[in-house]
């Protein structure tokens, strides 16, 4: 079976249990996903980001949050490459998580979901991929939190993949990234709808996830951006001490708060964050030579210069040692006034290098400083 290259494909994968990292034994595990694209085709498999989904390409007439990247003709093109996204373990949009119901329970698991790290979202998309009959894919791409997932396929599956794309992350989270999602975290647990994760999905801890939202939405684009779009514009009304919107800026802020908080579970958003600290790829392995030498698929990683959370050096650091080991890999550097929401927009400043790289046309270089792309628009998130 061919799939046409307007036709995306929403399905579930189920697997009876899961050992996770911790011993845990997670059971009735479901990961849905989006499958584009022609079925013999080489398949590219995405990793979305920590409030992202498994709708990536989508339609036209309902894109999906990369469609800008991938679909017929586009740089990843769903005419040749089938392109398949998971919504990882431990997500908000179907996929075994917090909000799941507990097999044989009555409720969510809410708080009483086990502990969950990047490594066992990767297990467990391997294991859905066995089961759907998949075991090679042409590449992993993600960006942040898919960006980790990426790099742990690397290590943990060395021979399931020719290559990898990780974009807008780094080998391990900062301390500067840790310390953002402990105020996300406090934002939501200090609201008392959160009720120690307890709460019904009718009255979730709102004005946390906003506050928490909002704070997350500061480290994603520069303050050049923000600038650049706001400056000091003010909102009509201005004039009270308490109000609760002065300026523009504080406006969209709050929009994509709300935005969020709507459609995201708090809990799910809490383990998640957790996993994203918990990343290290040297984490409980021998050394670092150990780690690299394990990698055998081209690694093209992609950074965005003003990228607050995940610095670019720290990912071109990576690749230069991945390249001393003996791997293959390029380094290549986005300019962009978004920041870290660089891999979510401006794709003509920098999608060439995957379509390039895919097509076996792109040569490995330690470092390469992509041109300046102005920005022509300012993406919403």
């Amino acid at each position: 079976m061919s799939l046409s290259v307007e036709e995306t494909e929403i399905g579930s994968v189920h697997i009876d249990q899961l050992e996770l990292e911790s011993g845990c034994i997670l059971k009735d595990v479901s990961l849905v996903y989006e499958r584009s694209g022609p079925r013999d085709g080489p398949l590219v498999l995405v990793e979305h980001a920590l409030t992202g989904n498994h709708r990536t390409v989508g339609t036209e007439r309902d894109p999906g949050w990369w469609r800008g990247l991938i679909g017929p003709g586009r740089f990843i093109d769903t005419r040749r490459y089938q392109v398949l996204t998971f919504n990882m373990l431990g997500g908000s949009d179907g996929s075994t998580g917090p909000k799941s119901v507990r097999p044989g329970g009555d409720g969510p698991y809410g708080t009483t979901f086990p502990f969950i790290t990047i490594r066992d979202m990767v297990n467990a998309e391997y294991e859905a991929l066995r089961k759907i009959g998949v075991h090679h894919v042409r590449a992993v791409i993600g960006g942040s939190l898919g960006g980790m997932r990426t790099l742990e396929w690397a290590v943990m599956y060395p021979s399931f993949m020719d290559m990898i794309f990780p974009l807008a992350v780094t080998p391990k989270l900062s301390a500067f990234g840790i310390a953002f999602n402990a105020l996300a975290r406090q934002a939501i647990m200090s609201d008392p709808a959160w009720q120690d994760g307890r709460y019904d999905e009718s009255a979730p801890p709102y004005q946390g996830m906003i506050l928490a939202r909002m704070a997350g939405m500061l480290t994603y684009r520069t303050g050049a951006l923000f600038e650049a779009r706001f400056g000091r514009e003010e909102k009509e009304g201005w004039g009270r001490a308490h109000d609760e919107i002065a300026y523009q800026v504080e406006s969209y802020l709050l929009h994509h708060g709300r935005k969020f908080a709507a459609r995201f579970d708090a809990n799910s958003y809490l383990y998640l964050l957790k996993a994203m600290d918990r990343h290290d790829l040297l984490r409980d392995r021998i050394s670092p030579d150990d780690v690299f030498k394990r990698i055998r698929a081209r690694v093209v990683a992609i950074a965005f210069s003003g990228d607050l959370i995940y610095p670019p050096d720290e990912l071109k650091l990576f690749v230069l040692r991945l390249k001393e080991s003996g791997g293959h890999g390029s380094f290549h550097l986005v300019p962009t006034q978004f920041g870290h929401d660089g891999f979510l927009t401006e794709f003509d400043a920098w999608g060439w290098v995957i379509q390039e790289a895919l097509a076996d046309q792109l040569k490995d270089h330690d470092v390469v400083a992509l041109p300046y792309a102005p920005v022509t628009r300012f993406h919403s998130g």
